[in-house]
């Protein structure tokens, strides 16, 4: 609001110069230097009354932008904030003790089924085996079929040697 204010002031300013302006060169005209240069004195003092606002626009500016700034940054603290304390209740949640006892659980349940595959692994016998292997042989087998090869020998293609033509090779001719 006070910038905006401000603004208004610096027009307000702005014209009343122009309109002294204009007045001292009438004045000036008609004859009455000295009332002229009176206009012109108070014209240059609403000139540094000018370059004042502008400063104070400016300062104004910055504080609205370190506002923003600050503002922005509460923000972020806050968010650090709430995070903060969902970690804190995380932690709460899961202790050490909690995830070791887990991640113990889980290792004995991985050691368990690890038995169990070896003990089904274990029940099949040699002959077991074999016979597995003699089955996926044959299965290969099938799906490779391979056609059958002609007993008759194959016809000689060979083509016979043409002889090549040397053609002249053309003259390279330099352009004048």
């Amino acid at each position: 609001q006070q910038r905006d204010k401000l603004k208004q002031y610096q027009k307000r300013i702005s014209l009343n110069m122009e309109r002294e302006r204009d007045l001292a060169r009438q004045l000036l005209k008609e004859g009455r230097k000295e009332k002229a240069m009176l206009l012109l004195k108070k014209k240059r003092y609403q000139e540094q009354l000018l370059d004042k606002t502008e400063n104070q626009i400016s300062n104004l500016e910055r504080m609205v932008q370190d506002i923003e700034f600050t503002q922005i940054e509460m923000k972020v603290l806050e968010g650090l904030k709430i995070g903060n304390e969902c970690l804190n209740k995380m932690h709460q949640v899961m202790s050490i003790e909690e995830v070791e006892r887990i991640m113990g659980e889980t290792q004995d349940a991985v050691e368990y089924q690890r038995q169990i595959d070896e003990i089904l692994a274990g029940s099949l016998t040699e002959e077991d085996e074999d016979a597995i292997l003699e089955e996926l042989n044959a299965i290969t087998q099938e799906q490779m079929e391979l056609p059958e090869v002609p007993a008759e020998p194959l016809p000689d293609t060979t083509p016979e040697a043409t002889p090549v033509k040397n053609r002249p090779k053309p003259e390279l001719v330099a352009a004048s």
